[in-house]
């Protein structure tokens, strides 16, 4: 099971092209609200959540996705009870994927220490003791996923579903949609 929190202020793209893209590899998501079911992002979209915090399986997780937007990233920061199952779900060796300026709640736990990563361009100073790698769209250091930004919602969603399902899995999923990254 992959458990993707949803803060009120969530970037939406960073959020439901990576559970959609799951989704079509046959991976379990369920879209976790905080504060309730309905969440509303960062521009306005509400959505509504497949369940709540309290309702996380934590032994089920497979994977705990973070997505950005720094209104739901201050939501997260500030939520004692998901930064428990963060850092419980990360000892056990669950994958803990985290785009934008997600990677900064990876950061203050610990969990990028001396570890490669990405975050949002600006953000650098907030990681701490991470191997910043600029300009990357996906980093995957161990069990540990970030993205740099909206714009690398695609690419970050089709790492997930390769490290879930496998490479030829993550191909399908990319002809499937159309997805041509660009090259230079």
């Amino acid at each position: 099971m992959v458990y993707l929190l949803l803060g009120e202020g969530f970037e939406e793209a960073e959020a439901l092209v990576p559970t959609d893209l799951l989704r079509r590899a046959g991976v379990e998501v369920r879209l976790v609200g905080l504060k309730g079911k309905r969440v509303t992002s960062a521009h306005a979209i509400t959505v509504e959540c497949d369940c709540q915090l309290q309702d996380v399986e934590e032994h089920e997780a497979r994977m705990i996705v973070l997505p950005g937007g720094l209104g739901g990233v201050n939501a997260i920061s500030a939520d004692e009870r998901a930064l428990g199952l963060i850092q419980r779900c990360a000892d056990r060796g669950a994958y803990i994927a985290a785009i934008c300026a997600a990677p900064t709640i990876l950061a203050r736990l610990g969990l990028l220490d001396r570890r490669k990563a990405v975050v949002y361009p600006g953000m650098e100073d907030q990681m701490l003791s991470a191997v910043v790698q600029p300009g990357k769209a996906v980093v995957v250091d161990g069990h540990l996923v970030t993205g740099e930004a909206a714009g690398s919602a695609f690419d970050f969603g089709l790492k997930l579903v390769e490290l879930l399902r496998g490479r030829e899995a993550a191909e399908a999923v990319r002809e499937g949609v159309h997805y041509r990254p660009r090259k230079g």
